[in-house]
């Protein structure tokens, strides 16, 4: 959980927040998030993701486009020593991240956002904060 602001560098480099860093292992698989970021997700937790994508009607249009966005657009990026991932260019590109970015976590995953984009999400999520707390009545606890 929380919120990092970070920078991508001119490689395409992120640093991993430390805190999130402890949980991880060797890489990460990184792909195309809905509200136009970037998800990441640990590969256990990504083969459970997988799995769940194979699982989805195919007979379904809508189905097939989805999976194959999220597959197609997925990628393997090893963290190296010094805690950071190299993003690949095209999916950099695809979320408008230009250098600034903001790291959330969200339980079993984190997501990377262009910053002007996350402000923009956070934005409209306060703006509808309390409806969409009352219409999960009976979701939460």
């Amino acid at each position: 959980m929380g919120e990092f602001l970070h920078n991508i560098d001119a490689k395409g480099r992120l640093i991993i927040p430390a805190k999130y860093r402890d949980q991880l292992k060797a890489s990460v698989i990184v792909t195309r998030g809905l509200d136009g970021c970037l998800t990441v997700y640990t590969n256990e937790q990504w083969q459970i993701r997988y799995e769940e994508l194979l699982k989805l009607p195919q007979t379904k249009k809508e189905t097939r486009m989805y999976v194959a966005m999220v597959l197609a657009k997925a990628a393997e990026c090893e963290i190296d020593s010094q805690g950071r991932i190299n993003l690949p260019a095209r999916l950099i590109s695809e979320v408008g991240i230009v250098k600034e970015c903001v790291v959330t976590g969200l339980g079993n995953h984190f997501q990377i956002w262009a910053k002007n984009r996350w402000e923009d999400y956070m934005a409209l999520a306060e703006e509808s904060y309390e409806e969409n707390a009352e219409s999960m009545t009976g979701f939460l606890v």
